[in-house]
Protein backbone atom coordinates (compact mmCIF):
# COMPACT_ATOMS: atom_id res chain seq x y z
CA UNK A 1 0.00 0.00 0.00
CA UNK A 2 1.02 3.57 -1.22
CA UNK A 3 0.13 6.43 1.61
CA UNK A 4 0.88 9.77 0.00
CA UNK A 5 0.66 11.81 3.25
CA UNK A 6 0.79 15.60 3.29
CA UNK A 7 2.15 17.42 5.52
CA UNK A 8 1.44 20.67 7.51
CA UNK A 9 -2.94 20.65 7.15
CA UNK A 10 -3.76 23.57 9.07
CA UNK A 11 -0.46 25.89 9.62
CA UNK A 12 -1.85 28.44 7.27
CA UNK A 13 -4.37 28.49 4.26
CA UNK A 14 -1.59 28.29 2.05
CA UNK A 15 -0.35 25.26 3.34
CA UNK A 16 -4.04 24.13 3.52
CA UNK A 17 -5.35 24.83 0.24
CA UNK A 18 -2.23 23.50 -1.62
CA UNK A 19 -2.64 19.69 0.64
CA UNK A 20 -6.76 20.57 -0.54
CA UNK A 21 -6.41 20.67 -4.10
CA UNK A 22 -4.21 17.51 -4.50
CA UNK A 23 -6.28 15.59 -2.38
CA UNK A 24 -9.39 16.61 -4.19
CA UNK A 25 -7.29 15.55 -7.26
CA UNK A 26 -6.78 12.04 -6.20
CA UNK A 27 -2.79 11.65 -5.83
CA UNK A 28 -2.95 12.68 -2.13
CA UNK A 29 -4.31 10.21 0.26
CA UNK A 30 -3.92 11.77 3.74
CA UNK A 31 -2.60 14.53 5.72
CA UNK A 32 -1.34 15.45 9.12
CA UNK A 33 -2.59 18.57 10.75
CA UNK A 34 -0.95 21.35 13.16
CA UNK A 35 -3.03 22.51 15.75
CA UNK A 36 -3.04 26.10 17.40
CA UNK A 37 -2.24 27.70 14.20
CA UNK A 38 -3.70 30.23 12.30
CA UNK A 39 -5.54 27.95 10.31
CA UNK A 40 -6.47 25.24 12.02
CA UNK A 41 -10.16 25.20 12.68
CA UNK A 42 -10.90 26.06 9.25
CA UNK A 43 -8.65 23.40 8.16
CA UNK A 44 -10.48 20.99 10.43
CA UNK A 45 -14.01 22.22 9.04
CA UNK A 46 -12.68 20.80 5.81
CA UNK A 47 -10.93 17.73 6.58
CA UNK A 48 -13.87 16.74 8.13
CA UNK A 49 -15.95 17.84 5.09
CA UNK A 50 -14.19 15.96 3.21
CA UNK A 51 -13.39 12.82 4.45
CA UNK A 52 -9.90 13.07 4.53
CA UNK A 53 -7.99 10.84 6.78
CA UNK A 54 -6.34 13.47 9.16
CA UNK A 55 -3.12 12.81 11.69
CA UNK A 56 -1.56 14.67 14.13
CA UNK A 57 1.74 17.05 13.59
CA UNK A 58 3.11 17.26 16.18
CA UNK A 59 5.03 20.91 16.63
CA UNK A 60 7.15 21.70 19.34
CA UNK A 61 9.56 24.08 16.72
CA UNK A 62 7.25 27.04 15.29
CA UNK A 63 5.34 29.35 17.44
CA UNK A 64 1.76 28.70 17.66
CA UNK A 65 -0.16 31.41 15.76
CA UNK A 66 -3.79 30.45 16.97
CA UNK A 67 -5.56 33.49 19.30
CA UNK A 68 -6.80 31.14 21.57
CA UNK A 69 -3.80 29.63 22.54
CA UNK A 70 -3.44 29.29 26.50
CA UNK A 71 -0.33 31.19 27.64
CA UNK A 72 1.33 28.38 29.47
CA UNK A 73 1.47 26.32 26.92
CA UNK A 74 3.00 28.79 24.91
CA UNK A 75 5.72 29.68 27.58
CA UNK A 76 6.39 25.87 27.51
CA UNK A 77 6.27 25.52 24.08
CA UNK A 78 8.92 28.18 23.59
CA UNK A 79 11.40 26.90 26.14
CA UNK A 80 11.11 23.32 24.14
CA UNK A 81 11.35 25.17 20.77
CA UNK A 82 14.72 26.95 22.21
CA UNK A 83 16.35 23.99 23.27
CA UNK A 84 15.78 21.53 20.22
CA UNK A 85 17.04 24.64 18.19
CA UNK A 86 20.36 24.97 20.28
CA UNK A 87 22.82 22.69 18.42
CA UNK A 88 21.94 20.36 15.33
CA UNK A 89 22.13 16.95 17.53
CA UNK A 90 19.74 18.41 20.51
CA UNK A 91 17.53 16.53 19.61
CA UNK A 92 19.21 13.80 20.17
CA UNK A 93 19.55 14.45 24.02
CA UNK A 94 17.44 13.83 26.92
CA UNK A 95 16.67 17.14 28.45
CA UNK A 96 15.36 16.16 31.79
CA UNK A 97 14.24 19.35 32.92
CA UNK A 98 12.17 19.44 29.99
CA UNK A 99 10.10 16.32 30.73
CA UNK A 100 7.04 17.71 32.17
CA UNK A 101 6.72 20.19 29.49
CA UNK A 102 7.19 17.83 26.46
CA UNK A 103 4.59 15.89 27.72
CA UNK A 104 2.51 18.52 28.38
CA UNK A 105 3.01 20.45 25.32
CA UNK A 106 2.36 17.15 23.05
CA UNK A 107 -0.89 16.11 25.39
CA UNK A 108 -2.46 19.49 24.89
CA UNK A 109 -1.94 19.29 20.98
CA UNK A 110 -3.66 15.78 21.34
CA UNK A 111 -6.48 17.45 23.21
CA UNK A 112 -6.80 20.17 20.85
CA UNK A 113 -6.94 17.63 17.83
CA UNK A 114 -9.64 15.68 19.39
CA UNK A 115 -11.62 19.06 20.20
CA UNK A 116 -11.44 20.28 16.33
CA UNK A 117 -11.84 16.84 14.60
CA UNK A 118 -14.20 14.95 17.09
CA UNK A 119 -11.96 12.21 16.89
CA UNK A 120 -8.54 10.02 17.45
CA UNK A 121 -5.69 11.59 14.73
CA UNK A 122 -5.33 8.72 12.25
CA UNK A 123 -1.39 8.30 13.36
CA UNK A 124 1.49 10.75 14.66
CA UNK A 125 4.41 12.68 12.94
CA UNK A 126 6.01 15.57 13.95
CA UNK A 127 6.71 18.95 12.16
CA UNK A 128 10.98 19.07 11.00
CA UNK A 129 10.36 15.29 12.58
CA UNK A 130 10.63 16.35 16.14
CA UNK A 131 8.02 13.55 17.33
CA UNK A 132 11.75 11.59 16.86
CA UNK A 133 13.57 13.42 19.22
CA UNK A 134 14.90 11.79 22.86
CA UNK A 135 12.47 13.45 25.33
CA UNK A 136 9.33 12.08 22.99
CA UNK A 137 10.89 8.58 22.55
CA UNK A 138 11.78 8.60 26.26
CA UNK A 139 8.29 10.32 27.68
CA UNK A 140 6.17 8.51 25.21
CA UNK A 141 3.32 11.08 25.50
CA UNK A 142 1.92 9.41 22.53
CA UNK A 143 -0.74 6.25 23.75
CA UNK A 144 0.91 3.20 23.15
CA UNK A 145 -0.28 0.81 19.87
CA UNK A 146 -0.57 4.18 18.02
CA UNK A 147 0.06 4.38 14.12
CA UNK A 148 3.22 7.07 13.71
CA UNK A 149 5.38 7.89 11.10
CA UNK A 150 9.08 6.18 11.44
CA UNK A 151 12.69 7.43 10.05
CA UNK A 152 13.71 7.99 6.62
CA UNK A 153 14.27 4.51 5.05
CA UNK A 154 17.36 4.66 3.07
CA UNK A 155 19.39 1.74 1.02
CA UNK A 156 22.42 0.52 1.12
CA UNK A 157 25.14 2.64 0.73
CA UNK A 158 22.66 5.90 0.31
CA UNK A 159 23.62 7.26 3.43
CA UNK A 160 26.33 7.27 6.01
CA UNK A 161 26.47 3.74 8.17
CA UNK A 162 26.56 4.80 11.25
CA UNK A 163 23.48 7.25 10.05
CA UNK A 164 21.31 3.88 9.13
CA UNK A 165 22.65 1.94 11.77
CA UNK A 166 21.22 4.91 14.32
CA UNK A 167 17.99 4.96 11.99
CA UNK A 168 17.52 1.37 12.05
CA UNK A 169 17.50 1.34 16.37
CA UNK A 170 15.69 3.99 16.77
CA UNK A 171 12.87 2.62 14.57
CA UNK A 172 13.36 -1.03 16.34
CA UNK A 173 13.01 0.65 19.44
CA UNK A 174 9.67 2.27 18.32
CA UNK A 175 8.32 -1.05 16.93
CA UNK A 176 7.72 -1.78 20.52
CA UNK A 177 5.44 0.61 21.52
CA UNK A 178 3.86 1.83 17.97
CA UNK A 179 2.54 0.80 14.74
CA UNK A 180 4.68 2.21 11.37
CA UNK A 181 5.15 1.38 7.96
CA UNK A 182 7.60 -0.81 6.42
CA UNK A 183 9.59 2.65 4.27
CA UNK A 184 9.11 6.04 4.63
CA UNK A 185 10.35 8.36 2.06
CA UNK A 186 9.95 12.19 1.68
CA UNK A 187 8.65 13.37 -2.33
CA UNK A 188 11.47 15.98 -2.69
CA UNK A 189 14.52 13.34 -2.99
CA UNK A 190 12.55 10.53 -4.50
CA UNK A 191 11.50 12.80 -8.12
CA UNK A 192 13.99 11.30 -10.55
CA UNK A 193 12.07 8.40 -12.50
CA UNK A 194 14.41 5.29 -10.79
CA UNK A 195 13.55 6.41 -7.53
CA UNK A 196 10.21 7.09 -7.56
CA UNK A 197 9.81 3.82 -9.57
CA UNK A 198 11.57 2.09 -6.74
CA UNK A 199 9.34 3.50 -4.25
CA UNK A 200 6.31 2.21 -6.23
CA UNK A 201 8.17 -1.29 -6.24
CA UNK A 202 8.36 -1.11 -2.98
CA UNK A 203 4.54 -0.69 -2.21
CA UNK A 204 3.42 -3.30 -3.88
CA UNK A 205 4.36 -5.91 -1.15
CA UNK A 206 4.82 -3.28 1.08
CA UNK A 207 3.52 -0.14 3.54
CA UNK A 208 4.99 2.82 2.23
CA UNK A 209 4.76 6.57 2.83
CA UNK A 210 5.54 8.89 0.86
CA UNK A 211 5.56 12.76 2.88
CA UNK A 212 4.95 15.74 0.66
CA UNK A 213 4.29 19.36 1.11
CA UNK A 214 1.79 20.44 -1.60
CA UNK A 215 2.73 24.03 -0.78
CA UNK A 216 6.18 23.36 -2.37
CA UNK A 217 5.89 24.03 -6.24
CA UNK A 218 7.64 21.52 -7.07
CA UNK A 219 6.23 18.91 -4.97
CA UNK A 220 2.51 20.08 -6.59
CA UNK A 221 3.95 20.37 -10.07
CA UNK A 222 5.28 16.15 -9.48
CA UNK A 223 1.88 15.24 -7.67
CA UNK A 224 -0.34 16.64 -10.37
CA UNK A 225 1.60 15.49 -13.14
CA UNK A 226 0.75 12.61 -15.92
CA UNK A 227 3.84 10.88 -14.89
CA UNK A 228 2.75 10.56 -11.28
CA UNK A 229 -0.68 9.59 -12.38
CA UNK A 230 0.64 6.64 -14.39
CA UNK A 231 3.16 5.60 -11.95
CA UNK A 232 0.35 4.85 -9.53
CA UNK A 233 -1.80 3.63 -11.59
CA UNK A 234 -2.61 0.31 -10.14
CA UNK A 235 -1.45 0.57 -7.04
CA UNK A 236 -3.32 0.44 -3.98
CA UNK A 237 -3.92 3.69 -2.08
CA UNK A 238 -5.01 4.41 1.36
CA UNK A 239 -3.86 6.04 4.77
CA UNK A 240 -2.39 5.16 7.89
CA UNK A 241 -5.98 4.51 9.03
CA UNK A 242 -5.55 1.20 6.82
CA UNK A 243 -3.25 0.02 9.52
CA UNK A 244 -3.89 -2.07 12.37
CA UNK A 245 -4.30 -0.16 15.36
CA UNK A 246 -3.15 -1.42 18.85
CA UNK A 247 -3.89 0.70 21.33
CA UNK A 248 -6.28 0.50 24.36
Amino acid sequence: MLIVNADDWGRCVADTDAARAVFVAGVVTSATAMVYMADSRRAAAQALELDLPVGLHINLTEPFSADHTPDRLKHEHEAIATFLSRHRFSQLAYNPRLHAAFVRVVEAQLEEFRRLFGKEPTHFDGHEHMHLCANVLVSRPIPKGSRMRRTFSYSAGEKGMAKRIFRALVCRWMHQYYVQTDYFFDLSERMAPSEFQGVCALSRYSNVELMCHPANDSNRDFLLSSRFEAAIRGLRLGSYRDLPYLGP
